[in-house]
């Protein structure tokens, strides 16, 4: 079996006349964090659905541990595990109950190996409660449980972080890195630009094309095309009003209670401020910032 857990090559989707996957491809190995990057509607979905064997490609191929993900679905299926956007889970059981009837579809009856389960992510003290009475948080945490139950070697989250609260997704981050460190390969799907950051890869996705795919700080030396700064103005409303004209200054925008923009790579903060008070802007502060996989993004977009 090769050592690539899973293999994309040219997958493509339609619908009608409609492309929601378009020819993309990439390869995953063992042990990895891949986060898949995109707004909704890019083809994050349809991706992993085609890889589960839930859909077929219209073109193009992917293997998945192996085997194809098409025409072996039930050799993919019984070693994945999957969480998709709306956890699957029923109200009206308990957390432990939930995890036994998943449990069984994949043939596991050992009460041990459940309560370890509930274990691992941190379950324990909910074994009892009804699902309904779970905050958002909790029934993340217990979709992740059911995706686990068989002890996949490839685990697919789609948008597992979204609906919960700031400390929610830091902790159910720290989970997927002790899966990982556990040897579990991971493919994310994501429209959070900050949490992609988590990933030790990442693909952008945008109108079913795979932009780019690489680390995060590959990405942002590659594909940021000039200096980052986070600019302080006694005026904001002048500053956007000046800055369109001035030519070294690539992108700028609000943030917060001030500029961010890209400038060309060799200019100096002294450059910048002198630049800025000469279009008449006064300026507070300038700051060198940091590029982020935002600034990625948008220069992919531009230029796609």
């Amino acid at each position: 079996m090769s050592q690539t857990v899973v293999s994309v090559e040219n997958l493509t989707r339609r619908f009608g006349d409609f492309v929601a996957v378009d020819h993309v491809s990439f390869e995953i190995n063992p042990g990895e964090i891949v986060g898949y990057l995109g707004p909704n509607g890019s083809g994050k979905t349809t991706t992993i659905r085609m890889l589960l064997g839930l859909l077929a490609p219209t073109e193009g191929s992917a293997t998945v541990l192996g085997f194809d993900a098409y025409r072996q679905t039930e050799q993919v299926r019984a070693r994945v595990g999957y969480m998709s956007q709306k956890f699957a889970i029923y109200d009206d059981l308990t957390v432990f109950e939930n995890l036994q009837f998943y449990g069984g579809v994949y043939g596991i009856t050992d009460k041990n190996r459940l309560l370890e389960t509930m274990t691992h992510v941190g379950l324990e003290g909910q074994r009892t409660r009804l699902t309904r009475e779970l905050s958002a948080g909790w029934r993340q945490r217990l979709a992740l449980g059911i995706a686990l139950v068989h002890q996949p070697r490839l685990l697919f989250l789609d948008e597992p972080t979204s609906g919960v609260d700031p400390t929610a997704r830091r902790v159910f981050w720290d989970l997927i890195y002790e899966l990982a460190a556990e040897g579990v390969t991971i493919l994310v799907t994501t429209h959070y630009m900050d949490e992609a950051e988590y990933c030790g890869r990442v693909g952008i996705m945008r109108d079913g094309k795979l932009l780019a795919m690489d680390s995060p700080l590959v990405l942002k030396e590659k594909l940021v095309p000039g200096a980052v700064w986070e600019v302080y103005l006694v005026s904001l409303i002048a500053g956007l009003e000046v800055l369109p004209g001035i030519d070294k200054v690539i992108r700028f925008g609000l943030a917060g209670d001030h500029l961010r923009m890209i400038t060309e790579h060799a200019m100096s903060d002294f450059e910048l401020k002198s630049m800025l008070e000469s279009a008449g802007l006064e300026v507070i502060s300038i700051q060198r910032g940091e590029a982020t996989l935002e600034d990625v993004f948008l220069d992919l977009a531009k230029s796609g």
